[in-house]
């Protein structure tokens, strides 16, 4: 899905006032409840996958505002750890299928819930967003992307912007490289990257298969550019054709740039080779500012962050949304969360603690970081495309089918003509 927004008010549209609130664990009772539909009218269980760093600290301030919102009731942690919620979604599918839902969960909005409305596994929301006002309070653009066959299956946390490029400061100067780099192409990118590797730095860190799907991405947004590159989700671009071919050798070149141990991290430690200077570059989304920020590192001094070369003027988009499940114990504990979550102190909160921006349409850009009010003026002029790797652009069974394809791939499995027809082969499957 591809949105063209060019209104100067989005760009207030998607901050929020700030509200300073310290990181709060509320009343967690650890790893859950798995009581079926025996939970408790006073407890809500969130099922999350934010459960280190930056995603916890937004968690821990967004139940400080719920434990204020509702004191009555109890939030119960379904936090799993896993990159990406891999090992959130394939626990929280079996308690599903088993009718063992938590109250509420979360996913990614857009195509990710496909599954689980094809399913019946949760439920239109849509009259919440008229009884909290969220018609208003979102962006028009937001509210359609939502929304499946007139109806809404999730109402979202926070917006985030994936095709960031961040870089060490000291390494690049250290390398002959501009400390705060712009580069117009991949190839321009590349050509920093040949010149690091020389020297014997890492240029380009990456970790677990989900961040080397986000990197793909990346890569094929930059080549691609905005249209073509949704189309390879609506049919409209042929995966085998010659510009894909192009892209995924890219992709591969890439690839050669990176850490060896790449498989056994995750996304944080990814991002730490950067900020220790171990490596020049990483491509993550912008939730990966928060990890430069607690460690004292300055943007414009310390570290730089940048569209990913080829992609100025483009929003690769993806947002956490949180669900009612078919079936939850407590529906009443589930809309008084959904409640904090789409409210101005809720949003407010989560996102000053975890880098990413409000979907709201009520701020005030000065609140937020230096990092933050970029996001936002870019949110509100450029070019939306919706992110591959976190749920936005295809339903959850066709993202695990790149994710494994890519992993041959990566791993040397697969050859490149292999790569791509398996990729075809993914998406087409419905």
């Amino acid at each position: 899905m591809r949105v063209n927004r060019r209104t100067s008010t989005m760009v207030a549209g998607v901050a929020i006032a700030a509200l300073t609130l310290g990181a709060c664990s509320g009343s967690s009772n650890g790893g859950g409840s798995s009581n079926g539909g025996g939970g408790s009218n006073d407890e809500v269980e969130v099922f999350t996958w934010w459960a280190a760093g930056s995603e916890k600290a937004g968690l821990d301030a967004l139940v400080g505002v719920f434990d204020e919102q509702h004191p009555d009731i109890e939030f119960v942690n379904g936090a799993v750890a896993g990159g990406a919620g891999s090992a959130a979604k394939d626990l929280l599918q079996s308690r599903l299928q088993a009718s063992d839902p938590p109250d509420t969960f979360q996913a990614h909005a857009g195509m990710e819930l496909l599954d689980y409305i094809n399913a019946a596994q949760i439920e239109d929301v849509s009259s919440l967003y008229d009884e909290f006002d969220l018609r208003e309070a979102f962006p028009a653009d937001l509210i359609d992307l939502l929304t499946q066959d007139g109806q809404i299956y999730s109402i979202p946390s926070n917006v985030h912007r994936a095709n960031v490029l961040w870089s060490n400061s000291a390494v690049l100067e250290e390398n002959g490289i501009d400390p705060n780099p712009s580069y117009a192409s991949l190839d321009e990118w590349f050509a920093d990257l040949d010149a690091l590797q020389d020297a014997g730095v890492t240029p380009l860190s990456v970790a677990t298969a989900w961040t080397q799907v986000h990197l793909l991405e990346t890569i094929l947004l930059a080549d691609l550019g905005p249209d073509a590159y949704s189309g390879l989700w609506d049919g409209s671009t042929d995966w085998e054709g010659a510009e894909v071919t192009a892209a995924l050798e890219d992709f591969e070149r890439a690839m050669s740039y990176t850490n060896d141990d790449r498989d056994g991290l995750d996304w944080p430690e990814a991002t730490q080779m950067v900020i220790d200077g171990n490596a020049a570059f990483n491509v993550m989304g912008d939730w990966a500012v928060a990890a430069f920020e607690e460690q004292g590192q300055e943007l414009g001094t310390d570290f730089a962050a940048v569209p990913v070369p080829g992609t100025d003027g483009v929003f690769d988009f993806l947002a956490d949304s949180f669900t009612l499940p078919t079936g939850a114990p407590n529906p009443e504990g589930s809309r008084a969360w959904l409640e904090t979550v789409s409210s101005l102190e809720g949003q407010t909160a989560f996102s000053v603690a975890k880098g990413s921006i409000p979907a709201r349409v009520d701020a005030d850009p000065a609140d937020f970081s230096e990092y933050q009010q970029s996001a936002m003026e870019s949110y509100g002029q450029d070019t939306i495309v919706s992110s591959l790797a976190h749920g936005a652009a295809v339903p959850v069974s066709q993202l695990n089918a790149i994710t494994d394809a890519t992993s041959r791939f990566t791993s040397g499995a697969a050859d490149l003509s292999t790569f791509q027809s398996e990729l075809a082969a993914a998406v087409a499957t419905s």
